[in-house]
């Protein structure tokens, strides 16, 4: 699990790719330390598995699902990348519930300066997406925690802070970029329940469906 607070931009070293598969080389220095074989490191919002590094990168396999629904299959060498370690039993939640686990992708169709913010407006590649993505709720964009401040139709916007923008890629993006999203993962499974069909034969005869009347009948909503 992460938080979506960036520790470090990192460098893409080096791809090997065959087909959909690929291995990521990935130059470091933060999250280098204490490293080990089988950890997890978020890259650009993708959780990533350690399977080999020396002092100065890493390396981690990318399988074609991952491939397919994020950001990574554009990477060329010399492309910053934002990562973070798996977060710490004793940390600070300074961010979300990341798990970095990409929903899909989005388009930024605008990139406007607003004060000391910078507003992004993006455009889902998947629709379905915008029914988890609420205004002033979380979302993760290129493994980046955001607030939303608003949505329409089928966009979503987010302002970002100096700090955050000087800290992470984000920087570097600008109208027509390709970014992940990571959607919150609170709404994802409390939709999943209030829409989940169990197959008729597993149900106990008498059981009732978790509905949004049943949650307010029972003091949840």
């Amino acid at each position: 699990m992460f938080t979506g607070l960036i520790e470090e931009i990192g460098r893409l070293k080096k791809v090997f790719r065959q087909g959909e598969a690929m291995v990521l080389t990935i130059t470091a220095s933060k999250v280098l330390e204490g490293i080990a074989l089988g950890d997890s490191i978020a890259v650009n919002g993708v959780c990533l598995t350690v399977i080999a590094y020396d002092q100065t990168s890493f390396a981690a396999d990318v399988m074609p699902e991952t491939f397919r629904r994020s950001n990574l299959q554009q990477l060329r060498p010399g492309q910053p990348l934002n990562l973070e370690r798996a977060m710490q039993a004793n940390g600070r939640f300074g961010g979300h519930i990341v798990q970095g686990h990409c929903d899909g992708m989005a388009e930024i169709l605008n990139r406007q300066s607003e004060a000391n913010a910078v507003v992004f407006t993006l455009r889902a590649s998947e629709p379905e997406s915008l029914r988890y993505i609420i205004p002033k709720g979380s979302i993760t964009i290129d493994g980046v925690s955001l607030t939303v401040v608003d949505t329409s139709m089928d966009t979503f916007q987010v302002s970002i802070i100096p700090h955050t923008l000087a800290e992470t890629a984000l920087q570097h993006k600008s109208q027509g970029d390709i970014v992940n999203i990571e959607c919150d993962v609170i709404g994802k499974y409390v939709d999943h329940l209030l829409h989940y069909r169990e197959p008729a034969h597993s149900k106990p005869a008498g059981a009732k469906r978790l509905t949004a009347d049943f949650l307010a009948d029972n003091g949840f909503l």
